[in-house]
């Protein structure tokens, strides 16, 4: 792996990119994946379930913080894009979010005692929305981070692949942790989550995690600093000018607004799923929180298959086909057993129904990776295109207005979720066994409809047109372009080698 030779660059002649540096890029990804993971599954089920507040309520307010995250994240990344620090562009953001993520994590879970329905919301709401801006402050940078570490098409899904590992890592860690550990079944609590005496504990390990995976990572991938491309001397430090021009240059690129758009339908989807999948396997199921910990195993055969496949694949295969059907596996996979519940193929009495359950989590896990490393990889590409036309490296805009759109629909899953539940008339503080059975009727319905905007985001996907053959012509021009700059700047050139 080389350095990307544009002028203003890190040093020309990096050492190769080897295993254990592509490992810590990727345990950045392992704390935001415990924080999504946590967050997604316990938020709704916390305030509405443990503290008694309205899911309707809950819903929006967990909207409402993703909304206004969705405005910071791309501030972040082209203010990030022109840094000019010793530090380079990213790991000043990386090092400043470590320690106010892992506090808003923990006071997130623990609101003060004594609060009215009101002010329980007030909190939710700037607890929460403090929380996604600092992993943002992280998440942007370390992303763009890691598609300038290598220029090479395949490499690229190499790097992103360890990423999307890491991402099962945290995502297992948060899902074994919780379900296993701190709300296992207990005296007067089957599901040891609706226990309010647990909840201390289990936000104040979890943010002791997050501390350590954001710290390794930002303290071993500075090492990369030196061979990483720099904002250019002449280039403009960051203003709302420039943030909108970045933006604007973003949104001309015609492969990134498919992607946008897709992200759009995706985030759709995971919003739902992400709010109503518990209720499911806690009233619709009747699993213990000690029986969902074994979903870790289809887990984690999905991330193994799909880290070891996606290079394979994408060597043999368009990103976009790769993409658009791992996605359209993804959409449809994980509702099929909640359809045959709905029907009465399957229910809380079928023999074996675990097993049933943990072989259908493969294939949600299996494509979620691929299309994930995909994804992350494809922008990469994009990043190269939009250098050529405009003279500028934007991973960092690129990225961030990728997780505006994400962020917003994401919000509107979640507040959908929260309004489903209140629509079917879901009980609060319900308990297993007890809740009638049209509302779990109609919580599978709405679970099985989720699929539809995921397989939308399918079709867009597979309009990509970033291609081997594309990105070889625009690194070949790219090269040129290096050499006409250092050419004319053979005092600057020398600098930068």
């Amino acid at each position: 792996m080389t350095s990307l030779p544009a002028h203003g660059a890190g040093k020309t002649g990096a050492p190769p990119l080897r295993a254990p540096m592509k490992m810590a890029f990727g345990l950045g990804s392992t704390a935001e994946a415990i924080v999504y993971t946590t967050t997604s599954s316990f938020l709704l089920l916390y305030y509405n379930q443990v503290l008694g507040l309205p899911a309707d309520k809950v819903g929006l307010a967990l909207s409402l913080g993703l909304i206004v995250n969705a405005l910071f994240d791309p501030l972040v990344g082209s203010w990030s894009d022109r840094t000019k620090s010793r530090f380079g562009r990213r790991h000043p953001f990386m090092f400043a979010s470590i320690l106010p993520a892992s506090a808003c994590f923990y006071f997130l879970f623990n609101p003060p005692q004594g609060l009215d329905q009101f002010a329980q919301l007030a909190w939710l709401v700037v607890m929460n929305v403090t929380l996604l801006q600092c992993m943002t402050l992280f998440h942007t940078p370390h992303l763009a981070l890691g598609a300038e570490m290598s220029d090479d098409y395949l490499e690229r899904s190499s790097i992103m692949s360890y990423n999307t590992f890491f991402l099962w890592i945290g995502d297992t860690l948060g899902w074994v942790l919780c379900f296993a550990w701190f709300f296992r079944a207990g005296p007067g609590f089957p599901n040891g989550a609706l226990d309010p005496q647990r909840w201390p504990v289990f936000a104040a390990t979890f943010a002791g995690m997050i501390i350590a995976c954001l710290f390794i990572s930002s303290m071993i991938t500075r090492r990369r600093i030196p061979y990483l491309a720099q904002a250019k001397p002449e280039q403009p430090r960051f203003g709302l000018a420039e943030w909108m021009r970045d933006m604007g240059r973003a949104l001309t690129n015609r492969n990134y607004v498919v992607l946008l758009i897709g992200f759009f339908f995706l985030s759709l989807m995971n919003g739902v799923r992400g709010g109503l999948w518990l209720y499911g396997a806690t009233f619709f199921w009747g699993l213990k929180n000690d029986q969902i910990a074994f979903f870790a195993v289809g887990s984690l055969a999905g991330y193994v298959f799909g880290s070891a496949a996606v290079t394979a694949l994408h060597r043999r295969f368009e990103k976009r086909w790769t993409g658009a059907a791992a996605l359209a596996v993804y959409s449809v996979g994980p509702a099929i057993p909640l359809a045959l519940g709905y029907y009465g193929v399957l229910g809380p009495d079928t023999p074996g129904l675990l097993f049933i359950l943990i072989a259908f989590s493969t294939l949600q896990h299996a494509p979620y990776s691929i299309m994930t490393t995909t994804i992350y990889s494809a922008l990469a590409d994009i990043a190269d295109e939009n250098e050529l036309k405009y003279g500028i490296r934007q991973e960092g805009i690129l990225y961030s207005t990728r997780t505006l759109f994400a962020r917003v629909d994401q919000a509107l899953g979640t507040a959908l979720a929260g309004f489903v539940l209140a629509l079917i008339a879901f009980p609060v503080k319900a308990v297993p066994g007890e809740v009638p059975q049209p509302v779990l009727m109609a919580l599978a319905a709405a679970f099985v409809l989720s699929t539809v905007p995921g397989l939308i985001a399918a079709v867009f996907y597979a309009m990509l047109r970033v291609t081997k053959g594309t990105h070889d012509a625009t690194k070949a021009a790219l090269a040129l372009k290096h050499k006409a700059e250092r050419d004319a700047n053979p005092i600057d050139g020398a600098k930068a080698i």
